[in-house]
């Protein structure tokens, strides 16, 4: 029965791999209980890995760590990889205020954990812990964890009191995020309903997403102008699909020479195409689009390596083709391409030609959904590697005694972001399914989870039990609605900010996923998502960088 004994007392790999199953199986089915419309998704791995530690398991040290850094590594990871494309364009769109409003709300709750500490309330690791746990931020708590193992002047047991506190502080965490967003829609008599009409309102009035509009050329000034230079002449991006002439509707060549009583369909931004209709004298009173022609429209997806990194007016695919790019998709964000755009892997483009023409062109931009859901391992754990690099670079900042590092929790984050932007290095392409993204990204905080859950379980329950249990709950809940409720007033009386968009800048500000589901089942609308996704990158990263701070610079 030596067997038996291997596998379900250890302390061996077997034993180990076999509990982190375990928890991580009764984890998830807990995660899927909802209370009070509330479930805690993959986070009660947690609590399940408590329960476990709790009991004392044996387990192999050396197989626990090496599971948890590599499930914190494979979930940041894969979030960079993910918002990185997206990030750079929203904090363009949305600008400095909804990220100068998060880093208040983070600057809040570090000063206010500073002050727990000093004053004497708590200790430094649990500080830490309690500050991780009450804003919701794993890769805060493992970057907080780092930096106790390298500080020999602390107590024994310093880095398991973090997980205890996080762990402890996390619900109230959730549920403050989920609080706040209530008692501001109850102060300020929000209707939810109307505030996403509202929202919907602005954002067609400030829409940048391509729109068609039909003109006719009555401008003798553009006469014997080629086409291609149409962009120049209103300074705005325009692609001309479709030209009406003697009756024929063709796609028009770059170099085709525009004629008076031309009708040509343009797509590009609101703005754009009013400066070609000034330019071009009139709207048409035709849909060029709606008559009969062998022109069609077609979704091709950018997969062939050979087209990647090619400005279009390198491919020249209008002039051999005589086909038109209108439109490109990329990373939920769609524009008009000009000449110097380079393709990268993953673009859907809308094409407008000649069905023969476009199925050419298909096939020289590989359009092969196969290709784009097959997943690449090469690119992840290059894209790893520097990433643990990039994490291990000590980073000397003003006033704080010892070097900081990104470590593991913010190197990997801040390296895919960058990858993910830049899209492709050499025959290296810096893509990743979204499947295959979800699906590490879940095993990767499992594992972490149950990893911390199982090396803090023998005492949280004694800790929970005690006064001071309660005291750090208090003290994380605290930190947790103080600086949101400060800012959402300000934002809401300040800014008139949009409720929908309070609310996913409180759940990004939080990296709270549970409260942005929340928002999302409050407010019929797309603004908070899109909030969150603009605020989380920086506010992970800044979490990261200054749970080091405090470890660092608090005196226990």
């Amino acid at each position: 029965m030596h067997w038996a004994e291997e596998l379900f007392i250890g302390p061996s790999i077997t034993h180990t791999l076999l509990l982190l199953s375990a928890v991580i199986a009764a984890g998830i089915a807990l995660g899927r209980v909802r209370l009070l419309g509330i479930s805690f998704g993959v986070a009660s791995v947690l609590f399940t890995g408590l329960v476990a530690g709790h009991l004392h398991p044996i387990v192999n040290e050396e197989m626990l760590s090496f599971a948890r850094e590599l499930g914190l590594i494979l979930f940041v990871y894969t979030i960079g990889i993910q918002v990185g494309p997206g990030f750079f364009a929203s904090f363009r769109r949305h600008g400095l205020r909804l990220n100068g409003a998060a880093i208040a709300i983070v600057l809040m709750n570090v000063g206010l954990a500073a002050t727990v500490h000093i004053t004497g309330c708590l200790p430094l690791a649990a500080t830490v812990g309690i500050l991780s746990g009450a804003v919701t931020n794993t890769p805060s708590m493992a970057a907080a964890q780092q930096a106790i193992r390298s500080r020999i002047d602390l107590p024994p047991g310093a880095e398991q009191t973090v997980g205890l506190g996080y762990a402890i502080a996390y619900p109230m965490g959730v549920l403050g995020t989920i609080l706040t967003m209530v008692l501001i829609r109850r102060w300020f008599r929000i209707n939810p309903a109307a505030e996403a009409e509202q929202y919907a309102a602005t954002q067609a009035r400030a829409a940048t997403s391509p729109a068609n509009l039909n003109i006719e050329v009555k401008n003798p000034r553009l006469t014997g102008q080629p086409v291609q230079t149409l962009s120049s002449l209103v300074q705005a991006d325009v692609a001309i699909s479709r030209l009406l002439r003697d009756g024929h509707i063709r796609v028009p060549r770059p170099s085709t020479r525009l004629q008076l009583g031309d009708v040509l369909h343009a797509v590009g931004a609101p703005a754009d195409l009013e400066k070609l209709r000034i330019a071009a004298s009139d709207p048409a009173p035709v849909d060029l689009r709606a008559m009969p022609s062998n022109l069609t429209t077609r979704y091709v997806l950018v997969t062939q390596r050979d087209a990647l990194g090619h400005p279009l007016a390198d491919l020249d695919l209008g002039s051999r083709y005589e086909v038109v790019i209108t439109r490109i998709a990329r990373a939920g964000i769609e524009f008009v391409p000009n000449p110097s755009v380079q393709l990268q892997f993953g673009d859907r483009v809308t094409i407008v030609g000649e069905e023969s023409a476009i199925k050419k062109v298909a096939v020289e931009l590989g359009d092969s959904p196969k290709d784009l859901n097959q997943p690449n391992i090469l690119p992840i754990f290059i894209g790893i590697l520097l990433g643990v690099v990039a994490g291990s670079i000590p980073i000397a900042l003003p006033g704080v005694p010892a070097p900081v590092k990104l470590g593991l929790a913010g190197g990997p984050l801040v390296v895919a972001m960058l990858l993910a932007r830049i899209g492709r290095i050499g025959p290296v392409i810096w893509f990743m399914p979204q499947s295959a993204n979800l699906l590490l990204r879940e095993i990767g905080i499992a594992l972490f989870l149950a990893c911390v859950g199982l090396r803090a379980g023998d005492r949280f329950l004694a800790i929970l039990t005690q006064p001071q249990g309660w005291l750090w709950m208090l003290w994380g809940a605290m930190i947790t609605i103080v600086p949101m409720l400060i800012v959402a007033v300000v934002a809401r009386l300040r800014w008139r900010m949009n409720y929908g968009s309070l609310c996913g800048l409180l759940a990004g500000s939080m990296t709270d996923p549970p409260a942005l589901a929340f928002a999302g089942s409050t407010v019929p609308s797309e603004a908070p998502i899109i909030t969150y996704a603009s605020v989380y990158p920086l506010v992970t990263c800044l979490r990261v960088l200054l749970s080091q701070i405090l470890v660092f610079s608090l005196i226990p």
